[in-house]
């Protein structure tokens, strides 16, 4: 299904949250996710379905200045 993933649109096959972190290759703990624009505690990722269409920014903390 086609989603946009900190905006850009791509092709995933994942149907949940968690799914995708695998399939993208995210590791670790240190990030955020928005779904739709709305923040989603990492305790609902794996029961957080994907559709069509849906925004997905994945957030990760930089250091530095």
């Amino acid at each position: 299904m086609r989603v946009i993933i900190n905006g850009e649109e791509r092709e995933i096959a994942a149907t949940r949250l968690d799914a995708l972190l695998g399939e993208l290759d995210y590791e670790g703990t240190h990030f955020a996710i928005a779904l739709n624009y709305d923040v989603l505690p990492k305790s609902r990722w794996a029961q957080t379905q994907l559709k069509a269409g849906d925004e997905i920014e994945i957030i990760t903390p930089r250091q530095g200045g």
